[in-house]
């Protein structure tokens, strides 16, 4: 329940704060004075696209602010999920709308995506109006109305259908793939082996290139390497028998005998000695190692620098067409052969996913079957309820029938058309309601639906704009008395131009126009006892001082106290 709305820069309004609460409130107002205002507000607090042209001019921004009654524990969740509260059963919600078009919604006290008031719309909310009652024309809009009735035995149906023919249409999808594509696919097959074949020829380890890379240039370089190792071990340990020929081994094993001969006359001469005795065994240890280089690099041929340059060169050949790398090219021949496994297994797959569509297929049309008895039997219910309520609506001769009949061929919502039909005296076949309902039987139609669909699948808060457009007279008395009973168990909050209806609202507002000063401003109000007598007598005459339509004003409050 909607308890109060505060309205700011929208359209006329400047500031008003719409007081609603519980039970029935009809809103009233002169031609312009912004009655329809309340309605955009409503709307714009239900997730309703914003226009930017709605902000009053000269207006930075245009603000929403409701108050809202809930006790019900899939809107406090939602809430809770954007991070607001409900507290006490109190939920505020609200919501911005620049002059420039930009849009904010705050959800419990917490900032929120605006789709996240429709959301909350869809378990607080039902709007009706014009555009309503033209969208109940279309056929979607007919079954959805129907399968709404139709209670939590279909609406579960129609969900398992729904996943059934989801899935049906995936696996005919895919098995339409794999037969058609399959010339493609087994060239795929025959290109993804040439490539592993290739890949395997050459066998890549990671890292390769970078370890050859190396090689070769060492390789390359063989002759001066050998020129400058084999100097090295001369210098260091010389192979010649000339005596004059001194390298570094012996120099320095010279040094350790001179000083050895004289050392115990000195004590200080020990640890120069000791150095170089350690300078003897490194220089003894780098002339092995030398020769061993020296010995390695005979091994080291031209054949050796060739196979080298060869392998890099079939590495190159990859990378230019695999990856960039040696683990690059190991990792596409990885994906390649798993897609050639699951190519290789198409046949097996189309016969494996040829029995589930069979089976899915069936099971689809099972469902679809089910739909449509629950359709047919929910059908006929409707169409006696309505039928009843119509009667109750000052259409006492029409008869309302939902007609069910196979549609061409399976679609998402099942094998059923759905159409609403009336017949509007007896003798008269039942034709579209889009056809044979006048304005005022097609506002009647839509609220005689919205009651008996409310009782199954109930809303806490119904807005009617103008459901009693083309109607007057006693029929507007019937629409005012069936909202008022309406009122017993849902919020009904009707904008409306007609007296009678006004007349059986227990709470009623007026929305007033003020153009002082140039400015067109208006304002909402709460009418009661006089006020309230001379808005609907200006309601019926136009004038809210005639004495007559006074008279009739009381009379008709008199039939809501006897109701």
């Amino acid at each position: 329940m909607i308890e109060e709305l505060r309205i700011r820069d929208l359209g006329v309004i400047v500031d008003s704060t719409v007081p609603l609460g519980p039970g029935f409130t009809a809103i009233t107002g002169e031609t312009g004075a912004g009655k329809t205002m309340v309605v955009s507000a409503l709307g714009l607090l239900m997730g309703e696209r914003s226009d930017a042209g709605a902000v009053r001019v000269g207006a930075a921004q245009a603000r929403v602010h409701g108050i809202v009654r809930t006790v019900d524990p899939a809107v406090e969740e939602i809430v809770d999920e954007l991070g607001g509260e409900v507290e006490d059963g109190e939920l505020v919600l609200s919501r911005t709308v620049s002059a420039e078009g930009r849009s904010r919604a705050g959800v419990g006290g917490a900032s929120a995506p605006v789709g996240s008031l429709s959301r909350l719309a869809d378990r607080l909310f039902a709007v009706h109006g014009q555009s309503e009652q033209l969208r109940l024309k279309s056929a979607a809009a007919q079954r959805e109305t129907l399968d709404r009735f139709g209670g939590e035995q279909l609406t579960q149906t129609l969900a398992e259908y729904r996943d059934s023919h989801r899935e049906r249409q995936q696996l005919s999808a895919r098995v339409h793939e794999l037969t058609e594509a399959r010339d493609d696919r087994a060239a795929e097959a025959a290109r993804l082996r040439e490539e592993l074949d290739e890949i395997a020829a050459v066998d890549p380890q990671v890292g390769e290139e970078v370890e050859l890379a190396g090689r070769i240039e060492l390789l390359s370089n063989v002759e001066a390497l050998h020129s400058a190792s084999a100097t090295a071990h001369e210098a260091l340990a010389s192979d010649s028998d000339e005596p004059l020929v001194r390298d570094a081994g012996g120099l320095v094993d010279e040094a350790v005998r001179e000083l050895e001969r004289v050392a115990a006359f000195d004590p200080r001469l020990a640890s120069v000695l000791e150095t170089l005795r350690g300078v003897s065994f490194q220089i003894a240890d780098a002339a092995t190692e030398l020769a061993a280089y020296a010995g390695d690099l005979d091994d080291e041929g031209p054949g050796e620098l060739a196979r080298a340059n060869d392998r890099l060169a079939a590495l190159n050949g990859l990378f230019r067409l695999y990856g960039a790398n040696s683990a690059a090219v190991i990792a596409t021949a990885e994906a390649s052969a798993v897609r050639l496994a699951e190519l290789d297994g198409d046949g097996d797959l189309v016969d494996e996913l040829a029995e589930r569509l069979e089976a899915e297929t069936a099971r689809e049309r099972e469902l679809a079957a089910r739909l449509t008895d629950q359709r047919t039997a929910a059908a006929a219910k409707l169409s006696e309820l309505v039928s009843i309520e119509l009667r109750q609506l000052a259409l006492p001769d029409a008869t309302f029938v939902v007609e069910v009949s196979p549609s061409p061929a399976l679609g998402a919502s099942g094998g059923d058309d759905v159409q609403l039909l009336l017949s509007p005296h007896p003798g008269a076949p039942p034709r579209p309601v889009a056809k044979s309902a006048s304005g005022g039987e097609l506002s009647r139609v839509m609220l005689a639906l919205e009651v008996v669909v409310a009782a199954v699948d109930p809303v806490p808060t119904f807005v009617f704009d103008e459901v009693d457009a083309g109607v007057g007279g006693a029929a507007a008395i019937e629409i005012g008395r069936r909202l008022a009973r309406l009122s017993h168990t849902s919020q009904v909050i009707v904008v409306t131009h007609l007296a009678q209806v006004a007349a059986f609202a227990s709470n009623h507002l007026q929305v007033v126009k003020d153009s002082a000063g140039g400015f067109t401003e208006s304002s909402c109000r709460r009418l009661e006892g006089d006020a309230r007598l001379a808005e609907m007598a200006r309601l019926l005459s136009g004038l809210s001082d005639s004495g007559s339509a006074l008279e009739h004003a009381a009379e008709l409050l008199a039939l809501r106290d006897a109701a």
